[in-house]
């Protein structure tokens, strides 16, 4: 029964697995960050983008609907 006790405290198996899991979970979130980062300056960009060739079409003539 001792060596049972042991033995399971010295696996590191299961502490690897959380390990992996944590630095998983880090991962996830810095790509999460840097996506809504990049999402909004995207989207500033194409309102930037719209903007300025609905008032192109508008100084040429064409219709903005």
């Amino acid at each position: 029964m001792t060596g049972w006790i042991v033995g399971f405290f010295a696996d590191e198996s299961g502490a690897t697995a959380i390990e992996y899991g944590l630095i998983a979970a880090l991962v996830s979130v810095a790509a999460i960050v840097a996506l809504t980062a990049l999402g909004t300056s995207l989207a500033t960009i194409f309102n930037v983008v719209s903007g300025e060739l609905s008032s192109a079409a508008a100084s040429a003539g064409g219709s903005t609907s």
